[in-house]
């Protein structure tokens, strides 16, 4: 895996589905290579799709092994979100730390999650204001 598939990902979204190529992050601790497509806004914010590929396909984790390998929910509070999973069992990757868009973030192991690998991403706060709005 490499540049050419990511070549394939971004002419898919971008040039096929028309979405806008806000930025790009790369992380060899990681192993991504990584590029944020807008698809539009919503109530909430912004909708992205992340389109990751590995910088190294034989290293983990393997970012492309499933295509569709994570999805990423906004929390109120992402400190005592990962302190009330730890406590319940769930294995927690890497720590808090600032992801692709620049929020904080952090993983759920998939074996602690179903299968899925999950992504906790420390909401903005106009969004945890938009929400409560809703409620």
């Amino acid at each position: 895996m490499g540049n050419l598939e990511k070549d394939k990902l971004s002419h898919f979204w971008g040039d096929l589905l028309g979405l806008k190529k806000v930025h790009s992050f790369k992380s060899e601790k990681e192993n991504v290579d990584e590029d944020v497509m807008e698809m539009g806004k919503g109530v909430l914010g912004t909708v992205e799709v992340d389109l990751m590929t590995p910088i190294d396909s034989e290293k983990s984790p393997k970012v492309h092994i499933p295509a569709l390998n994570h999805i990423g929910l906004w929390i109120d509070d992402l400190p005592a979100c990962v302190e009330h999973l730890e406590k319940n069992g769930c294995k927690i990757l890497g720590g808090i730390r600032k992801g692709a868009s620049g929020h904080d973030v952090t993983f759920v192991h998939p074996k602690t999650a179903a299968g899925v690998l999950v992504e906790l991403v420390q909401a903005p706060e106009e969004v945890i204001k938009a929400f409560k709005e809703h409620k």
